[in-house]
């Protein structure tokens, strides 16, 4: 195909998408329906992610140390947990400062409760908190971490917590919500193609008559379906693109409202961080969905 033709093929397809004006709009407004629908679902699906992502990277290992240990045993069990490949930080906390930590941690409550601990009556244990590459792993590393004790002749590990149990559960409920906000996305999304690829079929299907007319004067299938093909593709542009516009507004005074709002403990993600994943979909789908539409339709007019 010439530079030519093809000028002529993008005027035409330009040309019928304001020249059918209601039934582009028709068209559109489908589109931009059902990627409204499917953006909303995104975005909530991308902030469910982040939400079970920040509960997974708090997750933390807490190694209470027995009260015999020296510090020349302390850095070498320190050392020992380091050097272990699943383990990405860890971090000693001396018992003085668990004492100065709890209190704060308690707040007023701590006046009362606490009374008569200072740091030559501290009943708190010398604590390393593991922190681990993976947090699927945190129960593998606490069972080498107790492992340890079999290789001191005075254990100095008293006691190793991470929640277990609750961690489990922690990590169904995430991969769960993760799967599921899959499986909807994706159902959406290929709903949102039937429904707009039916209506782009009940414009072409209107205009029946000028396919025939030109598949009779002697114009080629090919030349023929280039302009359908052009103006799906910029039905489906222009519906993804008010999409993503409607998506912004909304969002981002969500956005400002939960952030307003003490109240409100959520932290939804910055559009400015994820606005090229969302619109790259949109637009992707949208312009994707126009042009199968149009292609997908008109083939059963091109047999006269």
């Amino acid at each position: 195909m010439s530079f030519k033709t093809f000028l002529r093929h993008l005027r035409e397809g330009f040309k019928s998408v304001f020249r059918n004006g209601w039934m582009s709009i028709a068209s559109i407004t489908s589109i931009v329906v059902s990627l409204f629908v499917l953006g909303v679902f995104i975005l909530l699906v991308l902030n469910v992610n982040a939400v079970a992502d920040e509960a997974d990277s708090q997750v933390q290992i807490n190694v209470h140390l027995a009260l015999n240990v020296d510090q020349k045993l302390r850095e070498t069990l320190q050392t020992e947990i380091g050097n272990m490949p699943e383990v990405s930080k860890i971090t000693f906390i001396s018992k003085d400062q668990g004492l100065i930590d709890l209190r704060a941690d308690m707040g007023e409550d701590a006046a009362e409760l606490l009374e008569g601990f200072d740091e030559d009556n501290n009943p708190l244990p010398d604590t390393l908190k593991v922190e681990v590459v993976e947090p699927t792993t945190v129960s593998f590393v606490a069972e080498k971490i107790e492992a340890l004790n079999k290789t001191h002749a005075n254990q100095p590990i008293y006691k190793v917590k991470y929640g277990k149990g609750s961690i489990e559960t922690l990590f169904k409920i995430t991969r769960a919500v993760r799967n599921i906000g899959f499986i909807f996305v994706a159902g959406l999304g290929l709903m949102s193609m039937f429904l707009i690829s039916n209506t782009i079929r009940v414009t072409i299907l209107a205009r029946r008559k000028e396919i025939g007319i030109m598949k009779l004067v002697g114009a080629t299938n090919y030349f023929i379906r280039w302009p359908f093909f052009i103006e799906g593709a910029l039905i489906g542009l222009i519906g993804s693109l008010i999409t993503s516009v409607v998506l912004y507004l909304g969002y981002s005074t969500l956005e400002s409202t939960v952030q307003g709002d003490p109240m409100l403990q959520l932290q939804l993600i910055p559009f400015d961080n994820i606005w090229m994943l969302v619109v790259g979909v949109l637009v992707g789908l949208g312009v994707l969905i126009g042009v199968w539409g149009s292609t997908v339709s008109i083939r059963r007019f091109l047999k006269v």
